[in-house]
């Protein structure tokens, strides 16, 4: 029990000297620049200590329960003897490794879809969008591409295939889906790429990776182990313009279809 408050009070310490340069450079300009009194002080007071909080249980947890579980994971989803290798590790091929596929797809969705920033920036485009935009469908279409990416890492862990292929092409595609999305869901992909790698996602991938790459033979935890995180960040922008544009063709056939109907009827 001692042992848990000291890490606790540590990891107290540490996020309050970690966010204390991000107080003074607010303050510093609301006194200097601005030179006004900081509305509602008490409840930023309040929101301070929430922040102090929350970001030091967060990273207690990470310590703890993510970083450890995703590694387990990884590490027993990935053991030759779970693979049926018999203690023949160097028989095992790139698809007897289904299962970590599977899971780091699944495992990809699911913190996406938990992911605050995700969230946060879904619901103000669903404000800003006037509902055009569904904060839904935005996160689904954000999680299917982090799925995706994490799935393809994980392969690419096993395979031993080089990583900047696997970017390179990926932003190519990017670019060319760019030339033909609207110029309004253009900026928001591209957010939606970066919103994904934050406090719930990459924690997990990256503990993932490095169970991957410690149990896999011939993989090096360093030079192998991280890159999933590249992954987790190209793959939402390819599904959120893939998303926008199919979601305009649905839209442009319904409209004709409507078109056609009542064209129909007047005759």
């Amino acid at each position: 029990m001692l042992d848990w408050i000291i890490n606790i009070a540590h990891a107290a310490i540490s996020t309050g000297r970690d966010v204390l340069p991000i107080l003074v450079i607010l303050l510093g300009f609301q006194f200097l620049v601005i030179r006004k009194k900081v509305p509602n002080f008490k409840k930023i007071v309040i929101g301070f200590i929430y922040v102090l909080l929350g970001l030091t249980l967060f990273l207690v947890g990470l310590e703890q329960a993510l970083f450890p579980l995703g590694e387990t994971m990884a590490t027993q989803l990935s053991d030759p003897d779970f693979l049926g290798a018999k203690g023949k590790p160097e028989t095992l091929q790139w698809h007897d490794y289904y299962w970590v596929y599977i899971f780091a797809a699944a495992i990809g969705f699911s913190t996406t879809v938990a992911e605050p920033s995700l969230i946060a920036v879904a619901i103000k485009a669903e404000e800003i969008s006037g509902g055009s935009i569904s904060a839904w469908g935005l996160r689904a279409a954000v999680a299917i591409g982090v799925a995706i990416g994490v799935s393809l890492g994980a392969y690419r862990i096993v395979s031993g295939t080089p990583l900047p292929i696997y970017i390179m092409v990926g932003y190519i595609i990017v670019i060319i889906q760019t030339f033909f999305a609207a110029k309004t869901i253009i900026p928001l992909a591209y957010d939606s790429g970066g919103v994904t790698t934050s406090t719930v996602t990459v924690p997990v991938v990256a503990a993932l990776g490095l169970g991957l790459a410690s149990t896999v033979p011939g993989r090096s935890p360093l030079l192998d182990g991280f890159g999933l995180i590249a992954f987790a960040s190209v793959f939402p922008i390819m599904s959120v313009l893939a998303y926008a544009l199919i979601a305009e063709k649905m839209a442009k056939r319904v409209k004709a279809k409507k078109v056609a109907s009542s064209s129909g009827s007047g005759a």
